[in-house]
């Protein structure tokens, strides 16, 4: 994979990749930006939540559960000293539907232990939550069978 990246001046960057697609990035006014796109930290949350989010909707379908809508959130804690990168990340994960919560935890574990390759690629821990029709579900230790659904 293949992005470039244009410097536009100050600290502001157009980046396009090979979906074709342009994103801006900015530093934020403090450090010399102009707020003409978002922060490099933050596209990195967003390409997690996209990810995971893309995942646990393939999932969730193959497992023919009927999920009626999916928000994730992503909350990152950050180092203090430089290079202030992500320590833990907290994902939260709203699904609405008619979801059983032992397949919504194993579509959870499923993304964010073998197919989420952006989380794959960061050293934070990632801490999941999971918010299920409104109602806070506490994690649920998944035992799978050998189809790999849950128990």
């Amino acid at each position: 994979m293949k992005v470039t990246s244009k410097w536009l001046g100050k600290r502001h960057f157009q980046a396009d990749g090979p979906s074709g697609n342009t994103i801006y990035m900015d530093a934020k006014r403090e450090d010399g930006g102009t707020g003409q796109g978002n922060r490099p930290m933050e596209l990195l949350l967003m390409g997690i939540v996209g990810c995971t989010g893309i995942d646990i909707a393939m999932i969730l379908e193959r497992m023919r559960v009927n999920m009626e809508g999916l928000e994730i959130e992503a909350v990152g804690e950050r180092r203090d000293e430089f290079p202030q990168a992500f320590t833990r990340i907290h994902l939260t994960y709203h699904i609405t539907g008619d979801v059983p919560a032992a397949k919504a935890w194993r579509a959870i574990h499923l993304s964010e232990e073998k197919y989420c390759s952006a989380i794959g690629s960061i050293r934070a821990e990632v801490v999941p939550h999971l918010v299920l029709n409104g109602t806070d579900i506490p994690p649920l230790d998944v035992v799978t069978q050998g189809d790999g659904q849950p128990d």
